[in-house]
């Protein structure tokens, strides 16, 4: 939140961060003079892979890079995150709450445990935004999942030879190569059951799920992401062929 602070906030702006103990919770509040949101994005900005669409924006990059890291994070700590803003040029307000816990007597050593069983699948991006690449490892890494990255389709070619991924997220988006022809060329080199494919597109019309369907997908993800969404595609099984 800081970052986004100095970030959209030009020189000469200024910015406050303040934490402090409101009841039973501890509160982080960073305000900034600088960019501002539009009302109707408030409620968005925190959603994966939204931007925030402005003349300071298409400069300095979305409004909206890492926020869904730190809601996710936020929500592990059982806490809650919001903004407010007045408006464009008006400034923003990011405010984070988290429950407090009782101190307590520190408990004796325990045993060590057996470590757990591995848990995750490999999971292979292909997104040539290196912001939203960035914040999508590091959601899945936080699940526990191995995850590669591919800068772009040809890159993803390779890595799924080498690495043999169990998913590969792949943007429809890519620059040459695009996803719907890195899907037809993983199908066609390794058939259908070698790495489960999930497109990552804007659309989510019936002729774009045709598409993805016809160029050798299992799953159909439209952004923004829903990460209830991505988890359970991750872990469910392979949708029946048609």
């Amino acid at each position: 939140m800081l970052s986004n602070a100095v970030k959209y906030t030009p020189p000469g702006g200024r910015i406050w961060l303040n934490v402090c103990r409101e009841q039973n919770k501890a509160v982080i509040r960073v305000r900034d003079s600088g960019l501002g949101i539009r009302a109707e994005m408030l409620h968005r900005i925190f959603d994966l892979f939204v931007q925030v669409e402005s003349g300071w924006d298409r400069t300095h990059g979305g409004m909206g890079v890492g926020l869904t890291l730190v809601r996710t994070l936020v929500r592990m700590h059982k806490g809650k995150v919001w903004a407010g803003s007045d408006g464009p040029g008006k400034g923003s307000e990011f405010i984070v709450e988290l429950p407090l816990t009782e101190e307590r007597p520190a408990a004796p050593p325990a045993e060590p445990a057996a470590a757990p069983p591995a848990a995750g699948a490999k999971v292979l991006i292909v997104e040539d935004n290196a912001d939203s690449r960035t914040m999508l490892q590091s959601l899945l890494a936080l699940d526990g999942h191995q995850v590669l990255t591919a800068e772009d389709g040809w890159q993803g070619l390779e890595i799924i030879e080498r690495e043999h991924p169990d998913v590969a997220l792949v943007d429809i988006g890519l620059p040459g190569l695009d996803g719907y022809e890195v899907a037809r060329r993983v199908r066609a080199r390794f058939g259908p059951d070698h790495v489960r494919l999930v497109a990552l597109t804007g659309y989510g019309r019936a002729e774009d799920y045709a598409a993805v369907q016809q160029a050798g997908f299992d799953w159909h993800l439209v952004k923004p992401i829903d990460l209830e969404e991505l988890k359970s595609v991750l872990t469910a099984p392979r949708p029946a062929g048609p």
